[in-house]
C-alpha cells in the first residue's frame, strides 16, 4: 500500500477557487430573488426570478463540488 505524500496543492487551490465562486453565488442568488419578489408587477420579475433560482442552485452544486475537490486533494482519489 502506497502512502499519500501530502496534499496536492494544485487540486487544493482549484477546490478553494470553486468554494469562493460558490460563496459569491450564495449571496448573489438570494439578492436577485429578493429584488424579484419586491416588485412582482415589474416586467423584469420572471427574468430575475429565473436567474436568482439558477444562481442559487448553481451555488449549492458548486459547494458540493468544491468540498469533494478539497477532500480529493487531501486524501487522494
Amino acid at each position: 500500500m502506497e502512502k499519500n505524500k501530502g496534499t496536492d496543492k494544485k487540486i487544493l487551490f482549484k477546490g478553494i477557487k470553486t468554494m469562493l465562486f460558490a460563496l459569491l453565488s450564495l449571496f448573489m442568488g438570494p439578492i436577485l430573488l429578493s429584488f424579484a419578489f419586491s416588485k412582482p408587477d415589474d416586467k423584469l420579475y420572471y427574468p430575475l426570478l429565473i436567474t436568482g433560482c439558477a444562481i442559487s442552485a448553481m451555488a449549492v452544486i458548486m459547494l458540493f463540488k468544491g468540498i469533494r475537490t478539497i477532500m480529493s486533494s487531501m486524501f487522494g482519489k
